[in-house]
């Protein structure tokens, strides 16, 4: 991972971004190393934890957006129970497989917080209608730790706002290897992905982009 030089100042928002206090963007976090490293982790996830298609709770369509977990806890969606968390995957009903170690050390690097993430949600975006309309993360019983993210692979055009649905919001690309913590006020910031900009990265051989979150979820 890489990390800039002692005295660097931190990167600044957005131009423009809406977000509150809080909100992180690390462009280039990851080296191409790390890049290469961290897909091979995430491909053994998959082969334990499938990728799966959650529904959205009071239409029951299905989200354009694949995905799986890792940890003790995994996030779902049906139309049946909602948004929520399970301790194991929807469709085989085993548990999840563990966080990857380089995600736990990403996690000590960025976010600041005392207790490992209990969660690690990995979104895979492919296709030209693939999006992630703006939402915020709220289905977990504590705020308090942040929201880790990753990205690989295909550039996203990444929203941003701030804690009302209806405030202003801003955009910007997030690369691969780039990442960005949602913290203190910025926790709870409406964001959202309004599209891939497909062939903007060889990582993945088929082309897509894939989004991991680190959270905590209980206290």
């Amino acid at each position: 991972m890489t990390k800039p030089p002692p005295g660097t100042k931190p990167p600044p928002k957005p131009q423009g971004s809406a977000a509150p206090a809080g909100f992180r963007y690390l462009p280039g976090y990851l080296g191409a190393a790390a890049q290469q490293s961290l897909l091979e982790d995430l491909r053994h996830v998959v082969r334990a934890a499938p990728l799966y298609q959650p529904r959205m709770p009071r239409s029951g369509q299905p989200m354009s957006v694949r995905m799986t977990n890792a940890g003790s806890h995994g996030w779902y969606s049906d139309k049946q129970g909602g948004y929520r968390y399970l301790g194991e995957h929807p469709v085989s009903g085993q548990p999840w497989p563990a966080i990857p170690p380089a995600l736990l050390a990403a996690w000590d690097d960025l976010a600041g917080y005392p207790d490992p993430p209990q969660c690690c949600l990995i979104n895979f975006y492919q296709g030209p209608k693939v999006r992630m309309g703006l939402h915020r993360d709220e289905d977990e019983e504590t705020f308090e730790a942040p929201v880790v993210s990753l990205s690989l692979g295909d550039s996203a055009v990444f929203r941003v706002g701030g804690l009302s649905r209806r405030g202003p919001t801003a955009s910007f690309k997030l690369h691969s290897g780039d990442a960005m913590i949602l913290a203190g006020e910025a926790r709870l910031a409406y964001h959202g992905v309004d599209r891939i900009l497909g062939g903007s990265s060889r990582l993945l051989s088929e082309g897509g982009r894939i989004n991991v979150t680190l959270r905590r979820v209980t206290v």
